[in-house]
């Protein structure tokens, strides 16, 4: 999208807050990969508790200008247009503004779409408002990070997240560890644009539904994120963070796999890990609900070979990206 300079916009409303109003705003924004959850027994306390990673495709991209009424325009309108709503409610404003919105999250495909739109969108009504913007702020006002803090971290500043889960407070969840990407690193994508992930009623029904997590698996998975996934990324061990993230995939997937059809929501998806797996990776999976897969993958040019090995006809498309190790950002045009 082009930046336009702020004397080229026409301010439709009185700025209320003098110049420290902005003209207009952009808000780019990155989708984030589910991994998976650390706790669902919640023995301890505390449920949930999730491991994720921002990455830098897709994204979102939306623009915001004062005007006299909310308009909508680009992608995800009408999702747009309820967080706007209900974002400036809980800021206490008028709901006018024009977005125009570029570039969206694939909605319900397992990349937190929903979080990062409705906090895009908060913060661009925010900032040309003059307000300070908190994400963890806005986060009951617009229903997001009930069961995972992965999204909000995301947000504010990327990288590999670990989130400590929520307690009888029903607070955001703490952030417990965060640790950049290492930059060589590439995740290839796997989408399946043919069908969506468990998500609405479907998903609040499944967390009531399945039987209680095992404990003994929790505390698996517990050890695999703290002595094998979080120094492996720290040392940049590529085959080690990989092989931790798929055994969580497998206790994870298989429990939720009564609510998906399977450990992986599309029999698409998982053909094409299958064959990934077969091929020696060490690292994949389906993030949160799916459908969309992925591979963990050290460089580029095996990135590329990957990719190369798996494209053919059908509902599947592959988009290799990178770990973002930056929060969104939000730019004065």
């Amino acid at each position: 999208m082009k930046e336009i300079a702020v004397d080229q916009i026409p301010d439709e409303r009185p700025a209320g807050r003098g110049s420290t109003v902005p003209g207009a705003v952009r808000v780019r924004a990155p989708a984030r990969l589910h991994f998976g959850f650390l706790d669902l027994h919640g023995g301890l306390g505390r449920r949930f508790g999730s491991i994720g990673l921002a990455v830098d495709a897709p994204s979102v991209d939306l623009t915001a200008r004062p005007a006299t009424s909310l308009r909508v325009t680009g992608a995800e309108a009408k999702r747009t247009r309820a967080y706007a709503e209900a974002a400036a409610s809980h800021l206490g404003i008028e709901s006018r503004a024009a977005i125009q919105v570029d570039e969206a999250i694939p909605a319900h495909a397992g990349f937190g779409s929903g979080t990062q739109l409705a906090l895009s969108v908060a913060a661009a009504l925010a900032a040309l408002d003059g307000r300070a913007f908190s994400p963890d702020a806005f986060a009951d006002a617009l229903d997001r990070g009930n069961r995972s803090g992965v999204g909000l971290a995301a947000f504010t500043q990327g990288g590999l997240i670990v989130d400590g889960g929520r307690d009888a407070s029903n607070g955001p969840p703490p952030l417990i560890a965060r640790l950049a990407y290492p930059e060589a690193w590439r995740i290839l994508l796997i989408l399946d644009e043919a069908m969506t992930g468990v998500h609405g009623t479907r998903e609040v029904e499944a967390f009531r539904d399945l039987p209680r997590f095992p404990e003994a698996q929790a505390a698996e998975i517990c050890r695999i994120v703290l002595m094998q996934v979080l120094p492996a990324i720290a040392t940049a061990e590529a085959e080690g963070f990989g092989a931790g993230i798929t055994t969580i995939q497998r206790l994870i997937g298989d429990h939720f796999a009564p609510h998906q059809g399977g450990r992986y929501a599309s029999p698409a998806v998982a053909e094409a890990l299958a064959a990934i797996a077969a091929q020696g990776v060490a690292g994949y999976g389906q993030s949160s609900w799916g459908p969309t897969g992925f591979a963990l993958v050290a460089s580029e040019a095996e990135a590329l070979a990957l990719k190369a090995s798996l494209e053919r006809p059908g509902s599947l498309r592959f988009v290799i990206a990178r770990g973002r190790n930056s929060g969104a950002s939000v730019t004065r045009l």
